[in-house]
Parts: C-alpha cells; sequence; structure tokens
C-alpha cells in the first residue's frame, strides 16, 4: 500500500519542481488498487487516525482549505444554483463564450465514448455549460452537477473546478481524494483558462467521469486544450488590436503634442511623441475627458471604435505628485484622484476599502499573508487577498503596485483632509 503512495509523492515532487501538471494516478498503477489505498487514508485523515500513506500535497493543501471553509465530508455546501436568466447573463458576461467551440472540438475525443462529461466553468466555479451522453449527464445530476451549481472549494470540497481555480495550474483528482464522500466514485481533470489580454482568471475548463476511466494523459490533453483556448483569444485580440489601429494611425498623424491610442484594456497600438510602450494602465472607470493616467499624468481622453486616443496635457509634468483622498469613514466610502477637472471618485465595497486603508497606513507595504491576517485573522488566505487586489488595481490603474502591496511613488494619499501619508 504505502509503496504505491510513495511513487505518487515522488512523482508529484518532480512535476512540481518542473511546473509540470501532475496526473493523479501514474501510467502501470492499477486504478482500483489505488482507489482502495486512496479510500483507506481518507478515511483516516476524516477519522483523525494515522494515516496509513500521505495524500499529495496538492490535496492536503486543499483539505485544509475546505475544513477551514467548514464543508460537510458527508453532504459537501449547500444546494445553491443560478436560475436560467442569472445564468445566460454569466454566459454572456464571462468571456468564455467566444472559446467555447475550441474546447467542445478538441475534447470531443474524450467524451465521445459516453462515459465523460465536458464542463465549463467561471472563476467562481459556476458551471456555465456542460456536454456528454445522457447516461453520465444523468449521474451527474445526482451530485448536483449541474448548468448553474457551485462547484468552488468552498462549497463542494476537492475537485478539479474549484481545486484548479486555488492552485491556479491544471489538476486531476481521483476517487477519495475528493473531500465529499459522494464523489468517491468519480475522478476529474481541470485546467485554468487565463485572459491573455488582461492575465485575469477567466475559468475553468473540465473532463469529469466514473472512477475507472481516470487516464494520466486526460491531464496533459485538457491542459493542452486550455493553452489552445488562450491561443485562440490572443488571436482575436490581435486582430483587434490592428483593426483599432488601422482607425487611429490617420487620427494621430495629424494630432498635435504627445499622444497614443489604447484598446480598452490599454494594450497600445500607435504612439505619437512618446517613448514606445506596449501597455497603459488604465482605471475600470475610464471615460471621455480628463483624466490621470499613471506614468504619463493628465491626459484627454477620447473615445475611438474599440478603444481610446489618449492626449497628454501640456500642463501635465512627468514627476507630478496625484493626490488620492481615502474618505472611508464616509457612508457609502469614496476614493476621489485628482483635483480639478482632472478627478474622478469612485465608491470602493466595505472590503476595499479595508485593504485600502491597511496599504495606506503600512510604511513598508503590505504582502498578501499580512492582508491575509488583518482581514481574516489567518495569513492563509492569500489566494483570495489577491484576487480582491488585482480587482482593485484594475480599478485604479497603476496606483496600487505589488511586491510590496503599497500606493506607487507618485501617489500622495490623504485621509480626511488632514493625515497625510507619502506614497
Amino acid at each position: 500500500m504505502t509503496g504505491v503512495i510513495g511513487r505518487t509523492i515522488e512523482t508529484m515532487t518532480t512535476s512540481d519542481a518542473r511546473s509540470i501538471p501532475e496526473p493523479a494516478v501514474s501510467a502501470g498503477d492499477d486504478p482500483r488498487h489505488f482507489a482502495q489505498v486512496l479510500s483507506a487514508v481518507y478515511d483516516a485523515a476524516m477519522s483523525g487516525s494515522r494515516l496509513p500513506a500521505r495524500p499529495r500535497s496538492l490535496i492536503t493543501q486543499s483539505w485544509d482549505r475546505v475544513r477551514t471553509a467548514g464543508v460537510n465530508p458527508d453532504s459537501g455546501g449547500a444546494a445553491d444554483t443560478l436560475g436560467v436568466a442569472e445564468l445566460e447573463a454569466q454566459r454572456r458576461e464571462s468571456g468564455l463564450a467566444a472559446v467555447l467551440g475550441e474546447l467542445t472540438r478538441g475534447l470531443d475525443a474524450v467524451i465521445a465514448d459516453g462515459d465523460n462529461i465536458l464542463v465549463v466553468a467561471d472563476p467562481r466555479g459556476r458551471v456555465l455549460w456542460r456536454s456528454g451522453s445522457p447516461r453520465v449527464l444523468t449521474r451527474a445530476d445526482r451530485l448536483g452537477f449541474v448548468e448553474g451549481a457551485d462547484w468552488a472549494e468552498s462549497s463542494v470540497g476537492t475537485n478539479a473546478i474549484g481545486t484548479a481555480l486555488m492552485s491556479r495550474r491544471p489538476v486531476q483528482v481521483f476517487s477519495a481524494e475528493h473531500f465529499v464522500r459522494t464523489h468517491h466514485s468519480w475522478t476529474c481533470t481541470g485546467a485554468p483558462i487565463t485572459d491573455p489580454r488582461t492575465g485575469v482568471l477567466l475559468g475553468v475548463v473540465d473532463v469529469s467521469g466514473p472512477a475507472a476511466t481516470v487516464h494520466p494523459t486526460t491531464l496533459a490533453l485538457v491542459a493542452s486544450v486550455a493553452r489552445l483556448a488562450e491561443c485562440t483569444l490572443r488571436d482575436q485580440h490581435r486582430r483587434s488590436l490592428d483593426a483599432l489601429r488601422s482607425v487611429a494611425a490617420p487620427i494621430l498623424a495629424r494630432s498635435a503634442g504627445r499622444a497614443l491610442a489604447v484598446d480598452e484594456h490599454g494594450w497600445v497600438v500607435a504612439v505619437d511623441g512618446l517613448a514606445p510602450r506596449e501597455r497603459v494602465t488604465l482605471p475600470s472607470a475610464l471615460r471621455a475627458g480628463r483624466t490621470w493616467l499613471h506614468d504619463l499624468g493628465d491626459c484627454d481622453i477620447e473615445p475611438l471604435p474599440g478603444g481610446w486616443l489618449v492626449q497628454v496635457a501640456p500642463t501635465s509634468a512627468p514627476g507630478s505628485r496625484t493626490i488620492v483622498e481615502l474618505d472611508l469613514a464616509a457612508t457609502p466610502p469614496t476614493v476621489r484622484v485628482g483635483a480639478g477637472d482632472g478627478s474622478w471618485s469612485w465608491n470602493p465595497t466595505p472590503r476595499h476599502a479595508q485593504i485600502l486603508a491597511l496599504v495606506a497606513r503600512s510604511q513598508s507595504g503590505c504582502s498578501a499573508a499580512d492582508l491575509s491576517r488583518h482581514l481574516f485573522g489567518t495569513d492563509d488566505r492569500t489566494v483570495t487577498v489577491r484576487a480582491e487586489v488585482s480587482r482593485l488595481r484594475k480599478r485604479l490603474g497603476g496606483m496600487l503596485v505589488a511586491n510590496p502591496y503599497r500606493f506607487a511613488d507618485s501617489i500622495e494619499v490623504v485621509f480626511d483632509d488632514s493625515h497625510r501619508t507619502a506614497g
């Protein structure tokens, strides 16, 4: 028994070192025997007994997270399924519809025999689409593995969708590696899909089926199809940049002063009077008019089809500092950026307001573990913290920098118009 687990751990150590996806069952191992080993390990872990062997570190870490989240190993989390209208809205907003055909074609061979289902989920673990034979879909229905269901770790425990989202890597989960007992008769393989334009996690593609269908090559295939989907998004983005460039180049040729054209994500397609650059960080609340942009200062913004014309204001001096006022005691909390005609304001969520206050008050910046400790009382919620800060940075542009999280040097933070902290 120990020998089988020992080989798995050895494979895991090598794979982690090379960042290679690690299959749950190695080639040559007997899945039925391995499932028995995992069942004994699981029972010991759930009862607090001495483990006969060690689970993979990926699984141990996931079990620790779902225990902390309070997931019941006998029943999973509470059922929470989106309605039809909500599901359709999530599909439209996901950014994954553009690659659904790519995912289906790439994995058609895996689901063609009728034993597996293909699932696409959003970055919160919501099942957006699924396909497969009626036989396996019926089995999935009994688990609540349906369109609109929440399949995050915090809801249903360790599984390839939720665990791939948490680890940001391709994952295969087999039999009793699942935290919830009713999932032990399944194997699932998932890989995250990232938006190449923004680096934001779009969701997960997953292949799931009976435990007996587990195969080490499935993980490599699912991971490859996820990468192909990202390549498709990258090609679509490149074509959109070319179209924007054809519109923007003549406009820049006639403009006076320093200017550039960017798409909605800040990718630069044309420059005039400025040093070449690949991307400009834009606040998510960008609108036409005067606004402040990191590294450029005050800029006049005009809309273009699929992007923006950015003209640097003549009065904008390089190296000048921008005031950010944090009125976090107000209802709702308010962030004001800049002054005069170039100013803009935003109402952060209470969680984002907490993060901004912690970062602003820190003299040396905050790590993800620091923020986790202050926000949640433990330093192991770093994945959640990074996701929240990522949303903040998307809203505030280059005003927040990382490693550690802090305000940029060009920012002066003001509390209640009286307490000032240089960034």
